[in-house]
Order: C-alpha cells, then structure tokens, then sequence
C-alpha cells in the first residue's frame, strides 16, 4: 500500500471569488487536469478543496474512493495518536482534523468570526440548521500573491482618532458611549475590562445603527471621499472604504473600515484567526488552513444571514497592531534549509512552506501524522522508501503519518510546495 499518493481536490464557485484564469484555484485546477474540471473564463472561482470535507470530499486519484473513506480503511495512514486524540474531540473515523485550501478573492468576504468550540456546540444546538457542526474554526491565511484583509480591532487610540475626525462615523454612536469610549482609549490599558466593555458598546453601537440613518451617512462619507475631501487622517482607508461601497453598496460593514486593522501582505507572511476575532479577507490569493467546520458567525459585507447578536457577544475584543495576528516563519529541521514552518497556537494544524531550487532537493522527516501537499509552482517529483511519485504545478498529494519524503524539484525552475499537517504531542 502507498503511503504518498495523488488525491484529487474539488473546485468551488462562489461569486466573490476571482474570474476564469485570474485565479490561481482556476491555474491548479487546469494545470493538473483535475477530472471532470472545465474551464469556463465567466466564473468565479473561489476555492480549492483538499481533505475529508463531506461537502467537497477529495478522492483517491485514479477512484472513486473519497479519501475519508480510504483512511478509515487504513487508518495507519493517519498515525493511531492522531486517531486517538481527534476521536476524543469527536471527529468522525477517515477525517482529518484540517481542511486545506486556496482561495482566489476577487470581491471581500464578509465581517465575520468564528466560536470556540463551547460556543460553537451551544450554537450548533441551538441553531442546527443554520451552525451545522460543534467544532471551532481557528484560520490561518498565508499570502501567496499580494494579499488585504481586515483583522483584530484597531489601537483604541486610533478608534479614538476616526470618532473625532470622521463626522459620517461620529453620527451613527450615541454620545454617552462616545464619551465611554474615549475615555477608556486615554487609558494606558486597552486590555482592561472597561475598555473591552467600551469597545464592545462602540461596536455594537455601530453594527446596530438605524439603516436609514446608516445607509445616508455612509453615501455622505462616498461623496465626500469621490470629491477629495479625505483627511489626512482618513487617507488610509479612503480607497478601502471606496472599494467596499462599490462591492456592497450601502452597507454597515464598511464602516469596520474605522474599526479594524486593515493589512497589507506579501507572498510569504501569514496570518491567524482565532476563535472571537473579526476579519475579513479583501483581496489576493492564499492558502488556508482551518479546524474542519462551518462556522460562521456573520455581521456585515454579506448576502448570508447576519447574526449580529453572536458575532457581538463572541468577540474577544483584543485590540492593537495587527502584528499579533502574524505567524512568523520558523525552521522545521535543521537538515530543510528550504523549508519555512508556520505553526499557529492550535493542535489541529500546521503547513511548510517549501521553496526547492532547481536540480536541488530538501528531506523530511517523518511526521507523526497526515499530511496534505499542493504543488504551486515548477515540477519534481516526492520519494519515499524506494518510490517516486511525479508531481507538477496543481498536483495534490497526501502523505501517509510517519513517513519521510524527499522532494525533488526539476533542473530548471523552483518547485514550490506547501504542506498542511496535524502531529499529535
């Protein structure tokens, strides 16, 4: 039995997603001649699938066995701590607790969190139809091309800084909470209580204005911006605020624009989301990791049902620069000089980065645990015990717990790689 094999991903179309071959899911998907995939340059294609997700379940290549189904059949393939420590948490048997992807983002995703897993299993019962599992959903997002998102709350100060210049903002909170707010933004703790309490009424404030008043002062702050009346203040995010308006005209989400980090990232940086955290993607190409869930609590910059209610009360209400959002890269083995490791704070999953120069190779050693592959760029090939497996641009492999690999990358060219995995401790 193989432990390295080709596994075949599913694409997903959704309309925020990026147009035909503009999108690197689109690029894998046509580069690796995916079964049954046709391109059609008028989509919008969002996402890549790879994992046991029953709504977009990856086969065995060459089958018609889903992969959940084949590890259940081996589950050696997953490493019997894995197995133990996931069935524990109630993941179902052939399951792997990450799904992995890569998203194309043409048009922003919504504001939106995700519950921790006591909330999540309150939701789930409470609302089964709508928070379909009990799991959480931590997320890490690494740049593949140029890459925006909001995430986190803003430095309090600079909070502060929008309600006292931007009077389109300052019109949609009541005062007694402005006053509240900005008193606890002079304090030199923002992790306090009453500033969390503070933040948390500004932004419940703000998220449940009046429509009609919301909606007439969001078309002023348009008209103004359109006109070149930014301040200077504001410069940061006019073209943010511009961009959000022309996706979802008169909605509430673009006021976050005031209220949360919005990063700019290079191919190589990563970030995390944690459970209570808001975001949302804006732009750019990425792979993510995530818990294997649906949860989704959403509030604004959206079609989807809007639970602001949740979203309010799950948030954290950390707030400061956006670099404690970060993952830094970190060495994996000291024997990899090619490979990054970015290792968030959750057992559920980690993913290298793998850059091998042409006619190099880079060694790793076993994992204890699964692991699942894309190629992104160039070609190679992956041996492991005697066995060479092929791969080129699109190509998606699994690699079975306790097993080293070595990747291969062509005379020419880099053969680029990145490598979700979950390693019990």
């Amino acid at each position: 039995m193989p432990r390295v094999f080709k596994i075949v991903p599913t694409t997903q179309k959704y309309d925020w997603g990026k147009i035909g071959l503009s999108s690197k899911v689109a690029q894998y998907a046509a580069a690796a001649k995916i079964p049954g995939f046709t391109l059609d340059e008028k989509a919008p294609y969002a996402e890549l699938w790879m994992g046991t997700h029953p709504n977009g379940p990856s086969l065995v290549a060459g089958s018609d066995t889903t992969l959940a189904e084949y590890l259940a059949a081996h589950p050696e393939l997953m490493g019997s701590k894995v197995v133990s420590r996931f069935r524990d948490a109630g993941a179902e048997e052939g399951n792997l607790p990450f799904l992995f992807k890569v998203l194309a983002i043409e048009k922003a995703l919504s504001i939106q969190t995700h519950p921790d897993k006591k909330t999540a299993e309150a939701l789930h019962n409470e609302k089964p139809n709508i928070y379909k599992d009990a799991n959480h959903k931590p997320e890490m997002a690494l740049a593949l091309t140029p890459f925006t998102a909001m995430c986190g709350f803003l430095p309090l100060s600079q909070i502060a800084g929008y309600l006292v210049s931007t009077l389109e903002l300052a019109a949609l909170i009541p005062k007694p909470i402005t006053t509240q707010f900005l008193s606890a933004a002079s304090s030199a703790d923002s992790s306090s209580p009453e500033a969390k309490t503070a933040l948390k009424d500004l932004f419940s404030a703000l998220m449940t204005a009046d429509e009609a008043t919301f909606k007439a002062r969001l078309a002023d702050l348009v008209k103004r911006y359109e006109a070149g009346g930014a301040t200077e203040r504001e410069e940061g995010v006019k073209d943010l605020v511009l961009r959000l308006n022309s996706q979802f005209p008169g909605d509430i989400g673009v006021f976050c624009a005031f209220v949360l980090n919005y990063v700019k990232m290079q191919p190589g940086e990563a970030i995390f989301l944690a459970a209570g955290e808001p975001h949302a993607y804006v732009s750019g190409d990425i792979m993510e990791c995530m818990a294997t869930s649906d949860n989704v609590i959403r509030a604004g910059l959206t079609p989807k049902l809007r639970d602001i209610p949740n979203l309010v009360s799950g948030l954290t209400y950390g707030a400061g620069d956006p670099s404690r959002h970060m993952v830094k890269p970190a060495a994996f083995d000291s024997a990899a000089a090619h490979t990054a490791l970015y290792d968030p704070p959750i057992p559920e999953f980690s993913v290298l980065q793998v850059l091998v120069p042409g006619g190099q190779t880079e060694a790793h050693p076993p994992i204890e645990g699964p692991s699942i592959a894309i190629v992104t760029e160039g070609k190679g090939a992956l041996e492991s015990a005697g066995e060479k497996l092929e791969v080129a641009e699109g190509d998606v492999v699994f690699i079975g717990a306790g097993t080293g690999v070595k990747l291969v990358a062509a005379e020419r060219g880099q053969l680029a790689i990145y490598r979700a995995f979950v390693e019990a401790s």
